[in-house]
């Protein structure tokens, strides 16, 4: 495991500038996702709006990866690529996934959009993903551990209400690289793992299936990864800061809906 590092005041402040651009990036694909555009749309409208907010799209280049985004959409989990070819349909489920840097700060967040009208099977999906994230983020607090995180979503996800909770692909801390140690899975024994302290930046992302939770990424380009049994998945993310103040949110999209996520 590398080093962990407590962040200046200064550093998160920085990461909280960057998640605001990345939050109102996420803000302006809600307008514009809808039936009919292609999953090319989704990258092209990120890529003009970062650059319009002096923000650097770092997954751009990591490990060959060619995109600013990441537009996975129905059974696919993580990883989809940006394709002109792929045209939203009514009732798909799409997460986008990016990581942002500006003046040198990252931060990270997925989120999923229903296109148009989409089936109860996905509004409940959605529902219980997000609400899983909102449970993992009130476990990071001081003096928590990491198992307290995974564990609260898992038991929601897979004790409550019988979906998949991925194993696979988990969350982490991020700055001054995208990806730092901790490793923050969406799942785990409650007590276990790394005690939390104040002045850690980790991101909190639960990858829930409708179906199984394994996860298949044989795929031929290499990076998308699907369920292995066809199933819809869903996924949201945060970056989040610990404080003694209890975690606070640094890409939120809904000031009301956050408020007491909100670093003052």
């Amino acid at each position: 495991m590398s080093l962990i590092t407590l962040k200046s005041d200064r550093e998160i402040r920085g990461m909280q500038k960057s998640g605001a651009v990345l939050a109102g990036m996420h803000l302006g694909l809600r307008k514009i996702i809808k039936p009919g555009i292609s999953s090319w749309d989704i990258e092209k409208f990120a890529l003009r709006y970062l650059a319009e907010n002096n923000a650097k799209p770092e997954e751009k280049g990591f490990e060959g990866y060619e995109y600013a985004t990441c537009v996975s959409i129905n059974n696919e989990i993580c990883h989809g690529f940006p394709r002109k070819d792929v045209l939203l349909k009514n009732g798909d489920l799409v997460k986008v996934d990016t990581v942002v840097s500006v003046d040198g700060y990252m931060s990270d967040s997925c989120w999923a959009y229903a296109v148009g009208e989409v089936s109860d099977e996905v509004k409940d999906l959605m529902a219980v993903t997000k609400k899983a994230l909102y449970l993992g983020i009130d476990q990071a607090i001081v003096g928590n551990r990491i198992g307290d995180i995974g564990n609260a979503i898992q038991t929601y996800v897979e004790d409550e209400h019988g979906y998949g909770d991925v194993r696979d692909y988990i969350g982490h801390g991020i700055q001054p690289t995208m990806h730092e140690s901790p490793d923050v899975p969406g799942y785990g024994k409650a007590g276990k793992g790394l005690r939390l302290r104040a002045g850690m930046t980790i991101t909190i992302e639960p990858m829930v299936n409708a179906g199984d939770w394994r996860c298949d990424s044989s795929a031929p380009d290499g990076w998308t990864v699907t369920t292995v049994d066809g199933s819809l998945s869903c996924q949201y993310e945060h970056t989040l800061v610990v404080t003694d103040d209890g975690p606070k949110i640094l890409t939120s999209q809904d000031p009301e809906y956050d408020a007491k996520y909100l670093l003052k």
